[in-house]
């Protein structure tokens, strides 16, 4: 089966957005605009085709990213001619911070981003989280502020908050025809015409001059449009300079490299649920964003070597994709979404897992619609798809040719801040919790399931109330489980300030072979190094942990340093302090000894836990919690009660800002553990007006008072 779309008309796009901005509303019209559904369905209706999930229709949310394939024909296409159409692979990504992983992962895939904002409201809290993982990931970017329609919206208002919170190089690509209930279209800055959109679903974009009242603005506003493109590109910016004139498809391949290059980043304006401005939007997608062809190399490491190798987007490249989601599926089972990034794959054929080793049969291919599915024979270069029955393969696992292997790049999740306590029901619900929950967090890397060694009880961990409540919600309708849950905990960290020097013998003699393990260790704070830093080979750096291997002379023999590591690690899941999980420390191995007949691999572990606990209690252990960044929007006369009352709560405020319509935006920095409930508290304190936002900041410091609070609540103190 050859190629359906040669690689240049493909392009790999998300659509991100703080909660509420109109991500979902905008991926709607894309499919109608691109034939794939014959009805738009509405958020506040619940017949979304990319909110797919019975959680999602009943709180109008997005909660899952939803995956699109699609062909699209540009406004000045021929829609009969192949030739003029462009597949669109697209993820519609989740707003809502407790779902943040989702727009994590999707960025690591993807080459592009439609980045939708609210137009009354601007850049929000989310928008600056998503804004940054685009960043982390080089993702070229194209900014749609939606919601021209609404009461207080200003499309110059929102795009002075683009360039002051996220980005200078944002500029404008359009001006809006008239905003609120006027709001008819909007115009041109590069053809400089006003474009309006007819029918019943907006399909007929209708091409016309601009009117008299915006011709002053336009001709300025485009002025600054065609400096900022030549400015990025040297070619152009010497004609500039001399005053000449360019072409349109001059401007087009100019501004195109600027925002390949992440020089640009090009701004349009619409009404995705008044059917306003959503072709302009994909126009620029097929414009300006890259296709596979128009990116480096995707890098990685040879398994067998550990050299750096790269892959090309070509289909006679050997074979390597990423595998970037898992989702169980109720009628095929497990589903394993993945990017092709070199060569191809047919259904049917063997894959290799470098990752894990494993070689695994991949019995079928499905180009995902939300939740329909649709099976092909054969995946290219460039395209995303998902695989049905792959077994072991988890979230960013390589897949790749066996005889050329390559490890690529994996993707880094935050940790979690809110844990709970979960048990089953009944006897018979055991079992089947078990199995739920693996499913669960292998579906999501921010979801964590661990038991607790001395109540052992099972406790689950994930990003905030929602995301939890939702998971427990899950369990019961597709795993059909019942269980009690326990009030939402904050996932506290433990630490160490100084450092320590100790040694530990592990001696047991009880008749016949004993059993002898004998550590030296060092311990000191783990310090953040740049991501390039090169690492020594006798160091292994993982997340928060850093194990040196300084044994000489064989002192102690090869094959018990791991379960010196590994005795460490187990310790670390315990802190000294609380009990909680000990991060960021560094372990230098650096004397012991051993027995020829009594050592072993336990006695050597044994011997590295009690020693790394000693140690720990020595190198001023102190307690961490989750501070959060909270944006609170509430009316003028509120702000005295709300200041003192996030004071109170051990809060930091660090600005006010001006809103529209007599409201404040007061930002701050809050310890988790004294926000739960702060939203039914701030409508009580504001008569129902005020509304927050938050989302996890940094980890910092409990002051001593609380610290012993939380260890006499733990039975530690």
């Amino acid at each position: 089966m050859a190629r359906q779309y040669p690689l240049d008309k493909v392009r790999n796009f998300g659509i991100i957005a703080h909660i509420d901005a109109g991500k979902t509303t905008t991926s709607e019209r894309i499919l109608f605009y691109t034939g794939i559904s014959h009805k738009i369905g509405e958020v506040h209706d619940g017949e979304t085709v990319t909110d797919w999930m019975d959680q999602e229709r009943e709180r109008g949310i997005t909660i899952t990213s939803a995956a699109v394939s699609c062909g699209y024909t540009k406004t000045d296409g021929d829609p009969k001619n192949d030739a003029d159409r462009t597949n669109f692979n697209i993820i519609d990504t989740p707003g809502h911070i407790d779902f943040t992983a989702e727009v994590k992962r999707s960025m690591r895939v993807l080459d592009g981003a439609v980045v939708v904002f609210d137009g009354v409201a601007g850049v929000e809290p989310q928008s600056e989280t998503n804004w940054r993982y685009a960043e982390e990931a080089k993702v070229p970017r194209v900014c749609f502020i939606n919601k021209l329609d609404r009461t207080g919206a200003s499309f110059e208002r929102s795009y002075e908050s683009i360039l002051s919170r996220l980005s200078k190089k944002a500029i404008r690509m359009q001006i809006p025809i008239g905003e609120e209930g006027d709001h008819e279209g909007a115009v041109d800055l590069l053809k400089m015409k006003a474009y309006y959109f007819d029918g019943v679903m907006g399909e007929n974009v209708r091409e016309e001059e601009i009117p008299e009242n915006l011709k002053a603005d336009a001709e300025k506003f485009r002025a600054e449009l065609v400096e900022r493109i030549a400015e990025n590109n040297e070619d152009m910016l010497d004609t500039f300079l001399e005053g000449g004139e360019f072409t349109i498809e001059q401007l087009k391949e100019g501004l195109r490299k600027a925002v390949i290059a992440n020089a640009i980043f090009p701004v349009f304006t619409g009404s995705a649920l008044k059917n306003k401005g959503v072709q302009l939007v994909l126009d620029a997608v097929v414009d300006y964003l890259p296709s596979p062809l128009d990116l480096p190399p995707v890098e990685g490491v040879d398994p067998k070597t550990g050299e750096e190798v790269t892959r090309a987007p070509k289909d006679d490249e050997p074979f390597s994709a990423l595998a970037f989601k898992l989702q169980t599926d109720p009628f095929v089972g497990s589903l394993t979404f993945f990017r092709v990034y070199s060569g191809t794959v047919k259904a049917g054929s063997y894959v290799y897992n470098s990752t894990s080793g494993q070689k695994e049969r991949l019995s079928r291919i499905v180009r995902m619609m939300a939740d329909k599915r649709e099976e092909v024979e054969e995946v290219y270069a460039g395209e995303i798809a998902a695989a049905v029955g792959l077994k072991d393969v988890k979230t960013s696992h390589t897949l790749c040719d066996e005889n050329d292997q390559i490890i690529l790049d994996q993707i880094t999740f935050p940790e979690p801040v809110v844990a709970m306590r979960i048990e089953p029901k009944t006897k018979a619900d055991q079992e089947k919790l078990g199995l739920a929950l693996r499913k669960l967090s292998d579906e999501d890397p921010t979801f964590k399931v661990s038991s607790d060694e001395e109540t052992l009880e099972t406790i689950i961990a994930g990003m905030g109330e929602l995301h939890l409540e939702i998971l427990v919600d899950r369990m019961k309708r597709e795993f059909n489980v019942e269980a009690n849950v326990g009030k939402p905990q904050v996932a506290y960290r433990e630490t160490i300030q100084g450092t320590s020097e100790v040694e530990h013998k592990y001696i047991k003699q009880s008749g016949g072979k004993g059993q002898y393990g004998h550590v030296k260790l060092k311990l000191a704070p783990l310090e953040d190094l740049e991501e390039d830093a090169k690492v020594a080979k006798n160091v292994k750096r993982e997340e928060g942990f850093e194990f040196i291997n300084n044994i000489k002379g064989g002192v102690i023999p090869q094959e018990y340093i791991p379960a010196v590591e590994k005795g460490i690690k187990e310790a670390m899941t315990r802190g000294v302090t609380a009990g909680y999980p000990l991060v960021n420390v560094s372990v230098d191995l650096y004397d012991g000894s051993f027995h020829e007949v009594d050592s072993s691999e336990i006695a050597f572990k044994l011997a590295a836990i009690q020693a790394f606990q000693e140690g720990a209690k020595q190198a001023k252990p102190v307690l961490l919690e989750p501070i959060m960044k909270v944006e609170v929007y509430t009316p003028e006369q509120f702000m005295g009660d709300i200041n003192g009352n996030l004071t109170s709560k051990r809060g930091h405020i660090e600005s006010m800002d001006d809103v529209e319509g007599g409201m404040k935006l007061l930002h701050a920095k809050v310890p988790l553990s004294e926000m739960f409930g702060y939203t039914t508290t701030l409508r009580s304190m504001t008569e129902g007006r005020g509304n927050m936002s938050m989302e996890f900041d940094h980890y910092e410091v409990v002051p001593a008072n609380v610290a012993k609070e939380i260890a006499e609540a733990r039975g530690t103190a």
